[in-house]
């Protein structure tokens, strides 16, 4: 009888556990939704607002779930939550890294965003980055996500050290992002390869859920997007000159390079080589501004 009793309560336990973390994700998520208020996402107070915070209608509509469904997580009842949604929640409730990583651990889900995990950067690698300095470099995967960059490219479209992990995307970037739109000379022509180029990877990483949450994200955010995604053109990788006008310098001419880490076209190191010695001159200066600002950085966070 103890034995049997033993192996029942074990056997309970599991959802028992579960039961718990969708209690605890309700109130997370009322907390969240309580803490913004209307004017904080664009949406008007209205005179009667009884609710501290936004409504439950108005997170399913910001997130693009439906209302029933979305009070139903708050209920806590027994429903799967897919990752898009985890991901299009978090930003409607404007969650940051640790709150993100929060949710989706009550949720039980893995975070596939590029700022959960950022698996290969070997120090090795930062270690380039490092050395190749005055030259701007980063190292992006199939899915234009910044999984790593050195001190100059961090300042080659404006500060990309203020952009928030999640968001250190390319094609996010160019879409949704004034800086960055700035600077580019060829923005519509960049903006068109970039969707090609994406749609080439694509094949290779069909029905995974990071890459349908970007283009979810980008359709939604960006009608230049959905027009160049629908033109369903296809653009192998290649080496092209580019054209920045940098904030901080002025008019830059470079040889974009693709240097792959592997025999798969996965992860690559991107650099940026200067055509003529103004632009070598001129991100000799950007590399003296970003390496001034990372030190300015350490030293107001030294006690």
């Amino acid at each position: 009888m103890t034995t049997t009793a033993t192996t029942r309560g074990t056997a309970q336990q599991p959802g028992r556990g579960a039961e718990i973390r969708r209690h605890e994700l309700a109130a997370f998520l009322r907390s969240r939704r309580e803490r913004i208020t209307p004017e904080q996402v664009g949406l008007p107070r209205g005179a009667r607002r009884r609710t501290p915070g936004l409504r439950r209608e108005e997170v399913a509509q910001l997130s693009a779930v439906g209302v029933t469904w979305y009070t139903w997580l708050e209920q806590a009842r027994d429903i799967q939550v897919s990752v898009q949604v985890l991901d299009a929640l978090a930003r409607a409730l404007r969650l940051d890294a640790g709150e993100r990583a929060h949710l989706f651990q009550l949720a039980g889900a893995t975070d596939p965003t590029p700022a959960a995990n950022c698996p290969g950067i070997t120090p090795a690698l930062r270690e380039m980055l490092h050395r190749l300095e005055p030259i701007p470099a980063c190292i992006q995967n199939s899915r234009y996500d910044i999984l790593a960059y050195n001190r100059t490219y961090g300042r080659l479209l404006g500060d990309l050290d203020a952009v928030p992990p999640e968001d250190r995307n390319c094609l996010i970037l160019v879409h949704t992002d004034k800086d960055w739109q700035a600077a580019i000379v060829h923005l519509q022509e960049s903006r068109r390869l970039m969707a090609a180029r994406l749609r080439a990877s694509l094949a290779g990483h069909l029905g995974e859920p990071a890459w349908k949450m970007l283009i979810k994200r980008l359709e939604a955010e960006s009608p230049e997007f959905r027009e160049n995604w629908r033109r369903y053109e296809v653009v192998a990788t290649r080496s092209k000159t580019k054209e920045f006008l940098n904030p901080y310098v002025g008019h830059l001419t470079l040889e974009h390079t693709d240097l792959w880490l592997g025999p798969e076209l996965g992860a690559r190191m991107v650099t940026y080589t200067p055509l003529n010695d103004e632009t070598r001159e001129r991100l000799d200066r950007l590399y003296e501004i970003a390496a001034g600002a990372a030190g300015e950085s350490r030293a107001s966070t030294t006690p």
